[in-house]
């Protein structure tokens, strides 16, 4: 019995030396020097501070850019709302989606078991676990599952004959 794992996953290797490039561009510029203007990172989240909105959406394109050129799927990241701290400075949070959600888990379910392939989808935490007689049909529901949610990073792992 074949089988594979579909999941959403960053790769943290890339994703730190995306925000190390954002880190030094935001010290580097011209219009950021003397400004409160930082980013600091967890693994589940990027949190950019500036002193106005001009500045939170200019470190924002920065990290959508420095994560493109690195070759980290931005669909990963999910901007939060603006908000602004105690000390008049504005702070935004970026999360960064590790996992898919259960909405997503019963979607990706439901549209696996309506396309009559000869598989069995289970959900199993955070990732769908797929298990199918043959090798060619899992292939073919890859496929069709990158097709049918491109607004999801969705990875297929552990591909098992």
């Amino acid at each position: 019995m074949a089988t594979f794992d579909i999941s959403i996953k960053a790769n943290y290797v890339e994703v730190q030396n995306a925000i190390a490039q954002v880190k030094k561009e935001i010290a580097n510029r011209f219009d950021f020097k003397g400004t409160c203007a930082e980013v600091t990172s967890s693994d589940t989240e990027i949190i950019c501070i500036g002193e106005n909105e001009f500045q939170i959406n200019q470190i924002s394109e920065i990290i959508f850019t420095k994560f493109g050129k690195r070759g980290v799927d931005t669909r990963i990241l999910k901007t939060r709302d603006t908000i602004k701290s105690a000390s008049d400075k504005l702070k935004r949070i970026i999360d960064i989606v590790n996992g898919i959600s259960p909405e997503d888990s019963k979607k990706i379910v439901k549209a696996i078991k309506g396309t009559k392939f000869k598989v069995q989808p289970s959900i199993n935490g955070q990732m769908v676990k797929v298990a199918g007689s043959k090798r060619d049909t899992l292939q073919e529901t890859i496929v069709f599952l990158k097709k049918e949610f491109p607004s999801l990073p969705l990875t297929f792992d552990n591909f098992r004959d």
